[in-house]
């Protein structure tokens, strides 16, 4: 990584690409500090992390949806809506249509994603308004000539523009940057929520506990990077199927002839069936809190379905398999596969083209997906195991999603600076 970093920086192309990447999420991280008026921040805070969908989302914010800043839905809403139009673009035919339509079929579903995005921003805003305005005292109405109302209108506006506002910094580092830049926002708000939580907590030693506290961080420290080695070792494991093409004639030139592989990653769904688990099963809570009326149901939830009670981990875990099976089905389509391997005169030795090569491809993308969903569902355990010996505010500094998502897209950024690396080095056969 760092040998790939002094290659980019030596051509200046991609020198002006990382700056700009760098000048763009030091943006997002100002907007992240940017404090909205008629909130009890303090209110807003413990609100936060009393609920556990709450408490994810203002870690991939890096802490923003806590402190109830201009960003503090984040790149949330655009994430929902990314998913939401994929999912429907497998069941309506007109989004699929457009999927396959090329470069202006992306463009539209582009504005389509972007307006969906703004519709789910409004309806967060207003939820959380409304789920904090149950709190006495929590929205303050004294620069909104005392009408609570007028502070929610406010707020709402103020929180979908600042979605809005990330959404265009994620997409203008995607087309001016280095990488993805909804992934690189994601990856900055985790780093930073870990950075200042360890930031505080070498703040607080003092002379009585001193050792204690460097204690505690150098095993974490210790635990982490194993931690992280191990996620990497398996984030990087694919099993490659070798596929031979035949020699085919066509004209005065033969092609084919050659071999090649179909990788599959066991990791290739992501850590979307995590975002997809913990969003389902704190969704519940937080419709609850909404209603007044719901406040005993609420009570029942909270004592059966509290993070580490055992139908906590049963649903969880069963959720997890469920959308990583589910979304390894909308990834990778077999039939689709055998389909395009039949057609450019190829085959899997052993294997006869056309339908058995489809029921073979599912067959081990369904091993693979299930020690895929094992490996996911670990993630989402391990850390806290890992680091039940240390305080809470470090063992929440790496969250289950939050250790996988910086793995995933510090690979990712390698790989996407190689490959600017290899073009801009690239002279040509003339040359």
């Amino acid at each position: 990584m760092i040998e790939t970093l002094k290659n980019a920086f030596r051509n200046k192309d991609i020198r002006k690409k990382i700056f700009m990447t760098f000048l763009l999420l030091l943006l997002f991280r100002f907007g992240c500090y940017i404090p909205i008026p008629g909130l009890d921040r303090g209110q807003f805070g413990d609100m936060v992390s009393n609920n556990d969908f709450l408490n994810l989302m203002s870690g991939i914010t890096g802490s923003a949806l806590a402190n109830g800043t201009l960003f503090a839905l984040g790149i949330g809403p655009y994430i929902n809506a990314s998913i939401i139009i994929q999912l429907l673009t497998v069941g309506i035919p007109a989004l699929e249509r457009l999927s396959k339509q090329g470069e202006e079929g992306r463009k539209k579903i582009t504005n389509i994603t972007r307006i969906v995005t703004i519709i789910l921003a409004v309806i967060q805003s207003v939820g959380i308004i409304v789920l904090f305005g149950n709190t006495q005292g929590a929205i303050t109405t004294s620069f909104f000539f005392g009408q609570t109302w007028l502070a929610g209108i406010f707020m709402t506006l103020v929180y979908t523009a600042g979605s809005c506002l990330v959404m265009w910094i994620g997409e203008r580092i995607t087309d001016y940057g280095v990488g993805n830049g909804i992934s690189l926002i994601i990856f900055i708000g985790i780093l930073s929520t870990a950075g200042t939580t360890i930031l505080n907590k070498l703040l607080a030693i003092t002379s009585k506990n001193v050792g204690e506290i460097l204690l505690e961080l150098a095993i974490f420290a210790v635990v982490t990077v194993v931690l992280f080695f191990l996620i990497v070792f398996v984030d990087l494991a694919e099993r490659k199927i070798p596929v031979q093409y035949a020699k085919q004639v066509r004209g005065t030139k033969m092609y084919g002839g050659q071999s090649s592989v179909i990788p599959m990653k066991i990791t290739g769904s992501g850590v979307m069936p995590l975002i997809f688990a913990f969003a389902i099963i704190s969704f519940p809570s937080m419709i609850m809190s909404l209603v007044p009326s719901w406040s005993g149901a609420l009570e029942w939830w909270q004592a059966n379905f509290s993070n580490g009670s055992p139908w906590y981990i049963i649903v969880l875990c069963v959720l997890i398999f469920v959308f990583s099976f589910f979304y390894a089905q909308i990834q990778f389509n077999p039939e689709d596969v055998s389909k395009s391997i039949q057609q450019n005169g190829g085959f899997i030795q052993g294997i006869r083209p056309g339908k058995p090569t489809a029921q073979y491809l599912k067959k081990i993308n369904n091993r693979i997906t299930l020690f895929g969903a094992i490996f996911l569902t670990l993630v989402a355990f391990i850390p806290s195991i890992a680091f039940s010996w240390a305080s809470y505010d470090l063992v929440n500094v790496f969250s289950t999603t939050g250790i996988l998502i910086v793995v995933s897209v510090a690979l990712e950024f390698d790989k996407q600076l190689q490959s600017q690396i290899m073009m801009k080095n690239y002279k040509g056969f003339l040359k």
